[in-house]
């Protein structure tokens, strides 16, 4: 039948990507790390230090997952060939949807895991650090920062990353002036370095009695979570720390002691804190790594010798000069300036439905066409 052989000549193109994919994705160097940590697990002594061996473990764990993940989609296409070869037998015709589905399964899992083999930033694996800000506008741009909040969360969840409450202050009367958020998991960093930026958002505002159209803008800093292990030395004399009573969102889980730690990094102004931690010692071990984070993406993103060379308080928000657009009323689209994809579908963006933008900004980054 013509629909199946024009079906099974589209899923064919697909197969000198998939084999592509596997040296993009260096399968066999991973094989090899695989055994190699194998290898290492059963040394004696290998749990004597429980730190370095779940390390190995969580490593060797992450390796399996991706040969695993390539190995299921080579299975996929062969599976998805032989449904139909055998429907284009038969000529059964029952059978055409299911198989333009199946191809289409394969060309998506295809996509996504290419995708991956563009992370690789020094710290693209790494957890990543978010950290929300209201801006000028009151309560409307309170209400949009928790709004973004939402967003990131919903992402994060549906991709199996774990969120972790790290701060969190409310708005005056709606909504959040200030939020930091630890997203853990394998390149979260890689992915959600893309939505670092101004954020506008474009609606009437509720509220506003007079029912006026109004936009608001909430910025969103995104930092990978850098290992305790890393040589960084920051003297003591350059760090001020307060301490404060805890509150989450909505005015929950107040302390009754001041456990939540405020970190000031004197030298550069920038600021951290933490209150999600039971003790004062431990929001401040929090609140500690989260500034050495801060420090070295800075180095890294400003091209410095040493940390030493940061000089003045990173201004980093820029209002006016936004990353993306959402757009409410008189229509509903959502815009990224970057790259230039957008959808109609801004709910389901609400809802966590990142991944068009994430995707279109790996892209874009990968070929030098990120507009300014």
């Amino acid at each position: 039948m013509v629909q199946f052989e024009e079906l099974l000549l589209k899923l064919q193109a697909l197969k000198p990507e998939i084999d592509d994919l596997s040296d993009a994705l260096g399968m066999k160097g991973m094989l090899s790390e695989i055994q190699q940590l194998e290898l290492k697990a059963t040394e004696p002594g290998f749990w004597d230090d429980v730190e370095k061996s779940q390390k190995v473990l969580q490593r060797t764990g992450s390796l399996k997952g991706k040969v695993e993940a390539y190995e299921n989609l080579v299975a996929k296409y062969e599976d998805t060939h032989a449904l139909i070869e055998l429907a284009n037998e038969e000529e059964d015709e029952s059978l055409l949807e299911e198989a333009e589905s199946e191809v289409e399964a394969v060309k998506e899992n295809l996509e996504k895991q290419r995708l991956q083999t563009l992370l690789t930033g020094e710290y693209d694996k790494n957890n990543a650090i978010l950290t929300f800000h209201a801006g000028s506008g009151g309560t409307e741009a309170q209400d949009w920062a928790e709004m973004l909040y939402r967003m990131y969360t919903r992402w994060a969840e549906a991709h199996g990353f774990k969120v972790k409450e790290v701060d969190y202050l409310d708005g005056d009367e709606a909504g959040l002036k200030s939020a930091v958020l630890l997203v853990e998991g394998e390149n979260a960093y890689g992915y959600l370095k893309s939505e670092a930026g101004v954020h506008r958002l474009v609606r009437v505002s509720p509220f506003d009695s007079a029912g006026r159209r109004h936009t608001s803008f909430s910025s969103l800093e995104v930092m990978p979570e850098i290992a305790k292990d890393t040589e960084v030395h920051i003297p003591p004399e350059d760090i001020k720390m307060d301490v404060y009573r805890a509150s989450g969102a909505g005015g929950q889980k107040v302390n009754k002691t001041s456990s939540a730690v405020r970190l000031t990094h004197i030298p550069t102004g920038i600021v951290v804190a933490s209150q999600v931690e039971r003790s004062q010692y431990q929001n401040r071990d929090v609140a500690m790594n989260m500034l050495i984070s801060k420090l070295v993406e800075i180095k890294e993103r400003e091209h410095l010798e040493k940390i030493e060379d940061i000089k003045g308080v990173q201004k980093e928000i820029t209002w006016g000069s936004q990353i993306r657009s959402y757009v409410f009323m008189p229509y509903t689209m959502v815009k990224d300036h970057r790259t230039g994809f957008e959808t109609g579908n801004i709910q389901a963006v609400m809802d966590g439905d990142l991944d068009g933008f994430i995707n279109a900004y790996l892209k874009c980054a990968s070929l030098g066409t990120l507009q300014k």
